[in-house]
């Protein structure tokens, strides 16, 4: 079979032939129809990951969507999305024609959403999504403010913002194609953000965007964006981490905190079951098969992964990379009119 595979930290991956799946009990073979190219599959590939440098060679790809070709208690031809420890553990990951997968992890899903945009929202749409509903509590009328408001989670979080009727939904981003992208998901105002940002004066900024004192910030930058935002919460706010872009660290007064009530909360998939990740993914699926969401995408051949790979890795990548299994050609998913 075709794939994608590492064969030395941090270069692409060649794309050539790999033996496909054995198979084994209470495994799913499946069919890959599209896979994306996440940071972490970059960072995995470097080998200098807090996971440790993977085994070589291997397929890189942290999650998919297919088809079911073989297995015990799913019909062939099921459509499915799956995630994959590549990279993070021995084995291969979804940038292949064909995966072996623990059938226990694998989400059915419904018709009426594209494979590639499946894979685009995947796992950082679980992530925002469940960071904003559960871990946040986000209830009506709250005001919301998304840092990062261009990536996928910050794309997906304006979006599940506006559909779980927050008041104000304010984004932070730092590139002007960034803050496009988050006016166009429905951003009530966006604040850009600069190199040379301090935290006073940057909250400053998020300050006079806001209407009011914010309810729930999703973060998934840390640093100064950070430790700015802090300072707008809300009493009773709630500031979700996701990540640490921006920075490993923010910091915040122990007043404002505690005057306040505010909670700091951290959030990653790795504490959600298969179930909820599978609730979280087809609420996200039933709004995008409405089109009430969708992230900005860009859809790439095989053949083409090594070029986009490094453009990922170089921090040239606009938008999120897809690969399509069966594509001939580039094509790319707009976002819909807010």
């Amino acid at each position: 079979m075709r794939a994608a595979v590492i064969e030395r930290h941090g270069t692409p991956p060649a794309i050539g032939e790999r033996p496909p799946p054995a198979g084994s009990e209470a495994h799913a073979l499946v069919s890959t129809t599209a896979a994306p190219v996440t940071p972490l599959d970059i960072l995995c590939a470097t080998g200098k990951s807090y996971f440790g440098p993977p085994p070589l060679p291997y397929v890189p790809g942290v999650q998919g969507v297919g088809v079911v070709q073989d297995a015990e208690g799913l019909t062939g031809g099921t459509r499915v999305w799956f995630p994959t420890t590549a990279g993070m553990a021995p084995g291969d990951g979804s940038l292949a024609e064909q995966v072996l997968l623990p059938e226990s992890e694998l989400i059915a899903l419904p018709d009426g959403v594209e494979d590639t945009l499946v894979a685009a929202l995947g796992l950082s749409a679980i992530a925002a999504w469940t960071a904003l509903t559960w871990k946040a509590g986000l209830r009506p009328d709250e005001n919301v403010l998304v840092l990062g408001g261009g990536s996928v989670v910050g794309q997906v979080a304006i979006q599940a913002a506006r559909l779980c009727g927050a008041g104000q939904v304010v984004a932070a981003s730092r590139s002007s194609r960034a803050q496009e992208r988050a006016k166009a998901c429905g951003a009530d105002a966006v604040v850009a953000l600069r190199d040379d940002d301090e935290p006073d004066e940057l909250a400053g900024r998020l300050a006079n965007a806001c209407a009011r004192d914010v309810d729930v910030v999703i973060d998934p930058l840390c640093g100064v964006p950070a430790t700015a935002a802090l300072q707008l919460l809300a009493p009773g706010g709630r500031l979700v981490n996701l990540g640490s872009s921006a920075g490993d660290t923010a910091t915040f007064s122990s007043a404002t905190v505690r005057s306040r009530s505010a909670r700091v909360l951290g959030y990653t998939n790795n504490e959600i079951s298969t179930e909820q990740k599978g609730e979280a993914l087809l609420a996200v699926l039933r709004h995008a098969a409405a089109g009430r969401l969708s992230v900005d995408h860009e859809v790439v051949p095989l053949d083409g992964l090594p070029d986009a790979w490094e453009r990922q890795a170089q921090g040239l990548a606009e938008r999120r990379i897809v690969v399509h299994f069966t594509a001939r050609g580039g094509q790319v998913g707009e976002l819909p009119s807010p």
